[in-house]
């Protein structure tokens, strides 16, 4: 859908009534929110307070046809599993931008492949190309037309520090995590490691790209959450179960943080707050990480701090998506 851009001239998005336009004027900034991972789970409750906001417009990107949009958003088609989709989605984004900038990226989407066997479009491992390749990808692609001051949010996971998750990764062995070989971690691991790719990611960006445009880079953790899609599908009878249980692990979360179970709604509003100001980062740091219902700000696993890693990460992720580094 598109739209005029003429100044004081109304234009719609997606179901908006007339009340709910949004008008260019010289008086009043848009905020252009592009998201990933906004149709269901964290980032469809985070989107519910974008929405919220006056004079936003967001962008979402999801695969699949003749789904419903909330007003004050357009749906892209997005297949985070192709890096042409990829490209795709950035171009009809850019597009419809027009002139304008992008004031908040967040790239939230994420899945927990059942093994390591499934192939993206391009032969990459399913999981480290929806989570971390095609993010890359769309952090590289936008962070151009990205509005000095912007923030661009990648959402990651304490599971990524075997300090926390004895699953997280001791080592990152980028190769065999985008190869489909019978060494490559499986399940949980798998997702760890993809979730530490993106907090790393998020350091190279904030090393090597931000500075200069004074981007805010934020790694988010929204801490183990028991309704979204990362769980499995669930009936009736397995949502119950994990309401059940979830007074267990509040029990296990005083000795254990990360065993703390939250919820998509806690969990989506504290990725808006971050989005949209309201939680400050302190100076220097980049990962947030909700820890029994509050925002901390730890240092990440010693990995993920490891600057040869980062170095190794940025560049293999750049050549395999056709990228200069």
């Amino acid at each position: 859908m598109s739209h005029t851009g003429y100044k004081n001239e109304p234009y719609r998005i997606n179901g908006s009534k007339p009340h709910d336009y949004f008008c260019i004027n010289k008086n009043k900034k848009d905020m252009n929110i592009v998201m990933t991972g906004a149709t269901s789970g964290i980032g469809a409750e985070a989107l519910k307070h974008f929405t919220d906001s006056p004079n936003t417009k967001v962008y979402i990107g999801a695969r699949g046809e003749g789904r419903q949009a909330p007003d004050k958003t357009m749906l892209i088609p997005l297949d985070l599993s192709s890096l042409k989709s990829v490209r795709d989605f950035a171009d009809k984004v850019k597009q419809q931008l027009g002139t304008a900038k992008i004031d908040i990226l967040i790239l939230n989407a994420g899945i927990r492949a059942t093994d390591n066997s499934q192939k993206s479009e391009e032969g990459f491992e399913l999981t480290f190309a929806t989570n971390h390749l095609a993010h890359y990808l769309l952090a590289r692609l936008f962070m151009p037309i990205m509005s000095d001051g912007a923030k661009l949010i990648l959402t990651t996971s304490d599971a990524h520090d075997p300090a926390i998750i004895p699953f997280g990764p001791k080592k990152l062995n980028i190769a065999t995590l985008a190869d489909t070989a019978k060494d490559s971690p499986k399940g949980m691991a798998l997702y760890a490691a993809t979730k530490l790719c993106n907090l790393i990611t998020a350091y190279s960006l904030a090393e090597n790209v931000a500075k200069e445009r004074t981007i805010k880079i934020i790694a988010y953790n929204p801490g183990l959450t028991g309704n979204t899609s990362l769980m499995g599908k669930q009936s009736v009878l397995m949502k119950s179960v994990v309401e059940i249980l979830r007074p267990l692990f509040y029990v296990a979360s005083v000795f254990k943080p990360a065993f703390f179970m939250g919820t998509a709604k806690r969990s989506g509003e504290n990725l808006a707050k971050l989005a949209l100001g309201q939680i400050i980062i302190p100076t220097g740091k980049i990962y947030a990480s909700l820890v029994r219902g509050r925002i901390t700000f730890p240092e990440p696993s010693k990995l993920a701090r490891d600057k040869n890693t980062r170095n190794l990460l940025w560049k293999e992720s750049a050549r395999m998506a056709g990228l200069f580094e």
